[in-house]
């Protein structure tokens, strides 16, 4: 009978040849493997930034927000301390546009009065020839132009064209790494990558101007021209939604009437497409034309509008308010008004006091043409204004809509000593709401007289 040797099968263990130990990687081969691996975990955290950048850069459609968002990506992606992007002109020979980041307010403050640059130097040798640049150190670059005085000192260079729609739209220049290390070939090549991005969020950009362009030159045509109302004053605001191709329904009109008396109308057809402006321009036209009567009161020609869309079976859910100035004895006015579920008018007297016409508000055109509307009237001093708007003015997706009332009458009570042109800027410049919805607002001021 065999014996089995030591640490064979009969005790269970496998059997290790002793030669195997000299198979064993060297050091050499382990750091090797280390740095390969160190390697791969870099370019995975570098392909997870660039995928969040992709993600960051188009998400933005304003084209200035998305030219900073492309400079400060790729400042983080490659951990370069400064950054910029510039625009070529139309001719493709200078930059018409500069976007520089990075800069602390000492290196601001130091260049203060220093043109932008042109595309001198370096950047004019990357628009000329728009491959890839990598320059270790500036200064020792046959290209190179040098700094104007106060310009911090940079050394190392990254330079990329951006291209859309095959033609060269600028270039991303990044200098000195913040590790003090010049840029790699690694860096090159995610910026690259993100330059591809970049073009695309760049005419995305351009796309959405052109497109909300067209769509507020269309509203603004859809529009009434205000008729002269002297001597009463009359300012009209009117800003379409932030989102493209968001037609409105929101109008205002103001008229001034035969018995000195002046018609004031706000409204706001619900829905942002053709259909919403089409419906604002004739119910816009036929309250004109019911509020030219001198007799009419603001509820019927509420009423009878409603009527007359529901016989036509024009049913679109709108709200308005209709409004008129009247004389009254003593120096002063009269106002009459009906609300056809419309936010209240926001009234304004001389002294700055302010308070919002909060009568019954009544049904929404387009619901019950049956509907009893009243007519509510309120003494006005002259020099008194009455602030008419459509709920972009004031609502925010996040907040309460009492919120954005408070708002705007602190502001309107802050501007109300100076010019209706003063007050509508204001208006325009500190509005409370988020620019998600159309925003309409007429400004009508009171004579110091009948």
């Amino acid at each position: 009978m065999t014996r089995e040797p030591p640490g064979g099968a009969g005790d269970g263990s496998a059997e290790v040849p002793y030669m195997s130990l000299l198979n064993l990687p060297l050091s050499s081969d382990l750091d090797r493997i280390a740095e390969q691996m160190h390697a791969l975990a870099q370019a995975q955290l570098r392909l997870q930034g660039l995928l969040e950048a992709v993600l960051s850069i188009t998400g933005e459609l304003e084209l200035p927000a998305v030219l900073r968002r492309i400079v400060r990506t790729a400042m983080d992606l490659s951990g370069a301390r400064y950054g910029a992007l510039g625009v070529l002109d139309e001719e493709g020979e200078f930059l018409a546009e500069f976007v520089p980041l990075g800069l602390n307010s000492q290196e601001l403050a130091n260049l203060s009065g220093v043109e932008l640059p042109r595309g001198r130097g370096l950047l004019g040798h990357l628009i000329h020839h728009p491959e890839p640049l990598r320059v270790a150190e500036i200064a020792d670059h046959p290209q190179s132009a040098g700094f104007p005085p106060g310009h911090p000192p940079m050394h190392s260079l990254l330079g990329v064209a951006i291209s859309v729609r095959g033609r060269v739209y600028g270039n991303i220049y990044l200098c000195d790494r913040e590790d003090g290390r010049p840029f790699d070939h690694h860096d090159e090549g995610v910026i690259l990558a993100l330059a591809g991005t970049a073009g695309v969020a760049i005419e995305n950009a351009r796309l959405y101007q052109q497109e909300r362009a067209g769509a507020e030159h269309f509203q603004r045509l859809l529009l009434p021209r205000l008729l002269e109302v002297s001597p009463f004053e009359a300012r009209t605001i009117y800003r379409p939604a932030a989102s493209p191709g968001h037609l409105g329904g929101d109008w205002y009109d103001a008229v001034k009437l035969p018995d000195g008396s002046c018609s004031a109308i706000i409204g706001d057809v619900v829905g942002h497409d053709l259909n919403a402006a089409a419906a604002m321009s004739q119910i816009r036209g036929m309250l004109r034309a019911l509020s030219f009567g001198e007799s009419t009161s603001p509820s019927y020609a509420l009423t009878e509008l409603d009527r007359i869309a529901h016989m036509t079976d024009e049913r679109l859910f709108t709200t308005a308010c209709v409004a008129r100035f009247e004389p009254a004895g003593e120096g002063g006015w009269t106002l009459r008004w009906s609300n056809a579920g419309h936010p209240p008018p926001l009234l304004v007297l001389p002294d700055a006091t302010t308070r919002y016409l909060d009568a019954e508000p009544g049904l929404p055109l387009g619901v019950d043409p049956d509907a009893a509307r009243p007519d509510h009237t309120c003494a006005l001093p002259g020099g008194s204004t009455v602030v008419f708007y459509t709920d972009g003015l004031v609502e925010r997706r996040d907040e309460p809509l009492d919120r954005g009332l408070e708002a705007l009458a602190t502001t309107v009570a802050r501007h109300a000593g100076g010019s209706l042109d003063q007050l509508r800027d204001a208006l325009v410049a500190d509005r409370p709401g988020d620019g998600h919805d159309d925003m309409a607002v007429l400004l009508l001021r009171t004579p110091e007289h009948p």
